[in-house]
């Protein structure tokens, strides 16, 4: 259980802070389709932060037909 919370909640949660983050220090005023509204860029922030937190290595696959006795 703690590992979903460390790998999938906590990217989350720091996207999101960051994306508040970014609102609040650089965002600009109403122009800005993501950085115009702190709800907007709190999400955009929540939803990088999961894409972040999915592993993106690649699984090694077994070749059979290349392997000499």
């Amino acid at each position: 259980m703690k590992q979903i919370i460390y790998r999938k909640v906590l990217p989350v949660v720091a996207g999101a802070l960051l994306g508040f983050a970014y609102y609040y220090f650089i965002g600009c005023d109403g122009t800005c389709a993501i950085t115009s509204s702190p709800y907007i860029s709190t999400i955009y922030g929540g939803v990088l932060g999961l894409l972040i937190s999915f592993p993106w290595k690649r699984e090694k696959k077994k070749n059979d037909d290349n392997q000499s006795d």
